[in-house]
């Protein structure tokens, strides 16, 4: 728990100074000031309402007691000795899920109607233990509010791109040119690369904390091999920064880019991680 505080207090800090730094070489000192201000609307949004922007950007609908889900949910969360979370369904075709929220007392976790159709009930129960796993290792906070401090940063490349860069003449200095357009480039990739490296080791950690809370970890690789199958498949138009959030890397413009942006580890080796590992007993869902 404590390493997971440093580096997620790590995380703010650097992508908080690359917001920082953006300001700078766009407005020079005169920049300073909005980018702190961005950086702290970022972060305060990032804390309280995260988890409302990503649902709302799923189109999420809260289900109750009387869907399966949600019953299969609240089991889930007693085994692993976590509050019960808010749950939620996207109508978006592509399987995939994801758990929000600042704390598990404050926490949601959604999944897709395509993951409901493709998988059956021990499947599901397998992905969203996964989930529930997030919650408890409080990884939650830290991809919600990362992936909201890396849409900071793009929309300091706005700034720059409508704006411009203060000349050297104005008072108060200017930032260069050059330094502006570089981090309009590389800013978002420092902040991708920092948010991947960090979000791979964490999937491993919530596989191996699903398979414990579902009771056998067959459920949940048979799910993600056929999540991955289908995604493959079927796009899913989400904001790129907040892939870290969902169980598998959604399909859209990063896939088409290196496995430097990656937020997830290869499918093989999450499988690699769950296979051989003894089951506990996991109930029929």
């Amino acid at each position: 728990m404590i390493i997971n505080a440093i580096k997620t207090g790590i995380l703010f800090f650097v992508l908080t100074a690359l917001v920082l730094g953006g300001g700078y070489l766009i407005g020079g000192e005169r920049g300073l000031l909005p980018a702190l201000i961005v950086a702290a609307l970022m972060n305060v949004v990032g804390y309280f309402f995260s988890d409302k922007i990503a649902l709302a950007a799923m189109h999420a609908q809260e289900v109750g007691p009387d869907h399966e889900l949600y019953r299969m949910v609240q089991a889930l969360a007693l085994r692993a000795g976590l509050p019960m979370p808010r749950v939620y369904i996207s109508p978006m075709a592509a399987p995939n899920a994801f758990a929000t929220g600042r704390s598990p007392r404050h926490a949601a976790v959604c999944a897709t109607a395509g993951l409901l159709r493709i998988l059956d009930a021990e499947e599901v129960a397998g992905v969203m233990a996964h989930e529930l796993a997030h919650v408890r290792h409080r990884d939650i906070l830290l991809q919600t509010v990362a992936a909201t401090i890396a849409g900071a940063i793009s929309v300091l490349g706005y700034m720059f791109m409508f704006g411009g860069p203060r000349s050297d003449d104005d008072e108060g200095g200017g930032g260069h040119p050059l330094f502006a357009l570089l981090f309009l480039i590389l800013g978002p990739i420092a902040a991708g690369i920092i948010q991947a490296a960090i979000s791979r080791q964490r999937e491993y950690a919530a596989d191996t904390g699903g398979a414990e809370i579902c009771g056998d970890p067959m459920h949940l690789a048979r799910a993600l091999e056929k999540i991955h199958a289908y995604a493959n498949q079927v796009p899913m138009p989400v904001n790129p920064s907040f892939n870290s959030m969902f169980i598998a890397e959604p399909v859209n413009f990063t896939r088409s880019m290196a496995n430097l942006f990656s937020t997830h580890p290869p499918l093989e080796k999450r499988l690699e991680n769950l296979i051989g590992r003894p089951t506990t007993g996991g109930r029929r869902w």
